[in-house]
């Protein structure tokens, strides 16, 4: 990285957080005290996978955040203890065990995203069209540099053998 190059990335990183120090006095004091229900990135993963498919397994949770089976036991089993989610045992095969919200769970869940569409929508109220093209097409580049960043760490990432003898 050249030394303008460098300088550019100090300023621009300076600028985003000045900007989040600038807007976290914004938001409302009760979306940013419980903003995600103060869960781990996990635990949000989980909530967001439970929205979209309503009941799942354990295997499909651990997949989807990409953990051990172990791990995504423990997790479950603290948002169960917080009331924010159920385990159930299936219809069809008593063997299985699935996940679904709670009520109140589910409820603090669209509460939530209900106070990130009103910030949202008032956000996107005020851009024309042509900030809109623009705004996707940075958010297109964005997931797409980040999408690189996981592919080098995916390969660079070695196994490591050990040899027993």
């Amino acid at each position: 990285m050249t030394g303008k190059e460098q300088f550019a990335a100090e300023e621009g990183l300076q600028k985003l957080t000045d900007y989040i120090d600038e807007i976290k006095d914004l938001l409302s004091s009760d979306l940013w005290g419980n903003i995600f229900l103060n869960c781990s990135k996990n635990e949000v993963l989980i909530f967001w996978l439970l929205y979209r498919k309503k009941e799942v397994n354990m295997s499909e949770i651990a997949e989807y955040i990409h953990v051990p089976l172990n791990t995504a036991t423990g997790i479950v089993g603290r948002m169960e203890k917080s009331g924010l989610i159920e385990r159930t045992r299936s219809e069809q095969d008593k063997r299985i065990v699935l996940i679904r919200f709670s009520a109140k769970g589910l409820a603090q869940f669209q509460r939530l995203i209900g106070e990130l569409m009103h910030y949202a929508s008032g956000i996107l109220r005020v851009l024309t069209p042509e900030e809109m093209r623009l705004l996707e097409s940075m958010m297109d580049k964005a997931r797409d540099v980040l999408k690189q960043e996981k592919k080098k760490e995916e390969t660079g990432k070695k196994v490591r053998r050990i040899t027993i003898e």
